[in-house]
């Protein structure tokens, strides 16, 4: 009897042992839908889901999603990660899932657009980072795997966040208060197939200018540095044809009129005309209100573009004529850029042999406030410099350093008999 008793005793503590680890297995996997109601499995559902369109902003943090089907919503939050606060958009789920089988393994997409201005297509939300980029553009796409989902047919009866979207990630396509609208879907991850998709609107004030607004602006402030150096070309009051030829092929290159049409180039060329009419006319632009416009509207980065378009105008004619580097000097401090960096430039571009007339403060960085210390140190950098590049096996820069130690001296000595 014992002996009957044993093999059977075995098969029931195997069986139960079977069901306690299936179970520790399923109670791990269902930590993350730990608020889901599960429903037995409908053979009548058919896959994929197809996308319903539900409003997040507009409802009711209290309001619980409609079981029959599958919702998202997105809520502004304070993040905390580490010792950084960021701002997010939180993504949560709720409602409806089905899957081909138990324990299915899924992956959840998400994207964002901006559809503020419905008579136009949606225009799509970008990532600053290319972990969240699309395959083929800078579109922003989160991509995670959302683990197994319990059952064929799965319900969640709240809301489940599911996502934090960090707001630093993300490059809208204009500034101000936009209309958003999130597409979240959940992939199978045995064959891509679509399971569930939602989408939901909200509003969120966009306090940076976006990748349109920027794009613009850039196409803006390209126009403008053309007028800046048809201004520096008239400086001193000759317009040579070196000169208007380096603007014009500036122009042509950087106006996005490469790809255009024959009657768009025949266009641009007519503009540039009008303008050298317009300065060989001897007329003047208000350059200084140029300046501060193009500091509003662009980055840095396009200022010093603009630098060294006017700069290599100034080089054309092979004399940076006074005219041209007074102005020059006010164009790197209207424009607000870093002035030993401009300096730099013109060092590069124009060797000091170029200069009809010397301007300390642009070729030695020397200016009329400067204490007799300061002067000195600044002297002292300069010397130091030009005094290494004496033995360059260039000749072009060993000239350019004896004329710049001569300046030096001459500086210093004036110093001297001032103090």
């Amino acid at each position: 009897m014992v002996q009957i008793l044993i093999p059977i005793l075995i098969v029931i503590l195997t069986a139960i042992l079977v069901i306690i680890l299936d179970l520790t297995g399923q109670i791990r996997i269902l930590r993350f839908f730990s608020n889901f109601i599960t429903k037995d499995s409908d053979s009548r559902a058919e896959f994929p889901i197809m996308c319903k369109d539900r409003c997040s902003q507009n409802t009711e943090p209290s309001e619980l999603p409609d079981p029959e089907a599958f919702n998202c919503r997105i809520q502004l939050t304070r993040q905390k990660e580490g010792d950084c606060d960021f701002d997010a958009f939180t993504v949560q789920i709720g409602g409806i899932i089905r899957t081909p089988s138990d324990m299915h393994y899924t992956t959840l997409q998400i994207s964002l657009a901006d559809v503020t201005d419905e008579a136009y297509e949606a225009k799509p939300v970008r990532s600053r980072l290319k972990e969240w980029q699309s395959q083929d553009s800078p579109a922003f796409c989160y991509s995670a795997g959302l683990g197994k989902i319990p059952k064929q047919v799965t319900t969640l009866s709240d809301w489940t966040s599911v996502a934090q979207l960090h707001i630093d990630w993300l490059m809208f396509p204009h500034k101000g208060r936009r209309n958003l609208q999130c597409t979240t879907t959940i992939i199978s991850q045995s064959n891509s197939q679509v399971l569930a998709c939602a989408k939901c609107s909200f509003n969120y004030d966009n306090n940076d200018l976006g990748y349109i607004d920027l794009h613009e602006n850039v196409k803006r402030t390209k126009n403008l540095a053309v007028a800046l150096a048809f201004a520096v070309s008239a400086a001193d009051r000759k317009l040579y044809d070196c000169e208007i030829e380096i603007i014009k092929s500036w122009a042509r290159n950087n106006l996005d009129y490469a790809h255009s049409s024959d009657k768009d180039r025949r266009k641009l060329e007519k503009a540039l005309n009008k303008t050298v009419a317009f300065f060989s006319n001897g007329n003047q632009l208000d350059a200084y209100k140029i300046c501060k416009e193009i500091v509003e509207i662009v980055p840095l980065a396009e200022r010093y573009d603009i630098l060294d378009l006017c700069l290599h105008v100034v080089q054309a004619n092979g004399v940076a004529a006074a005219e041209e580097m007074v102005l020059m000097k006010n164009f790197a401090e209207w424009l607000e850029v870093d002035m030993d960096r401009f300096r730099d430039m013109v060092e590069k571009i124009l060797p000091v042999g170029m200069h009809e007339a010397t301007d300390q403060e642009v070729i030695l960085g020397l200016s009329a406030d400067m204490s007799k210390e300061k002067t000195r140190q600044q002297l002292n950098r300069e010397y130091n410099k030009w005094n290494s590049r004496v033995t360059n096996p260039d000749p072009a820069i060993q000239h350019q350093a004896d004329q710049m130690l001569r300046l030096i001296a001459e500086a210093r000595a004036r110093s001297e008999c001032l103090s």
